[in-house]
């Protein structure tokens, strides 16, 4: 099975909420937690792509099984959010091939550093950050969850101003 990855159209707005939603049951976060949100799907085009981000999916026989975005912070430092790989299709390195692509736009679109979240129960989340290797900022809570705030410097051959 070979992943291939695109950039988001419109008419993958249904499928990708879904996926959305599919994942996060899976870890056990519900609307109303405080972590959970997907009221940014339906202005992908306006928060991720029309900013100079971007959001991508992979796709699996032509239907889409993964999805990311890379959501500008600042000139320097972009968010990686909605990693998602859908349960039937996870452990097979797809996760990773997202991350990797969405770090490789990130340095063609110039930033420095790529951030993100998850959560301390997402350990396959935690794990793919560690071999990628982010390293943890910080931690908070969120009602009963507790949030981890992960960095990456990447390869651009400009020097970062700590």
């Amino acid at each position: 099975m070979k992943l291939k990855i695109r950039r988001y159209r419109w008419s993958d707005l249904d499928t990708v909420l879904t996926l959305h939603q599919i994942c996060l049951a899976q870890v056990g976060l519900v609307p109303g937690d405080g972590v959970y949100y997907d009221d940014d799907f339906p202005r992908i085009q306006e928060i991720y792509l029309a900013c100079g981000g971007d959001f991508l999916v992979g796709e699996i026989d032509s239907r889409v099984m993964a999805m990311g975005g890379l959501k500008p912070v600042d000139t320097c430092t972009a968010e990686i959010c909605r990693l998602r790989v859908h349960p039937g299709f996870q452990r097979r390195g797809f996760g990773e091939a997202m991350l990797v692509t969405l770090q490789q736009r990130a340095v063609e679109l110039g930033f420095e550093r790529v951030r993100g979240d998850t959560t301390l129960n997402q350990e396959a989340a935690l794990a793919l950050y560690a071999r990628q290797g982010w390293r943890e900022l910080s931690r908070h809570k969120v009602g009963a969850l507790v949030v981890v705030n992960v960095e990456k410097l990447l390869t651009t051959g400009v020097p970062l101003d700590r």
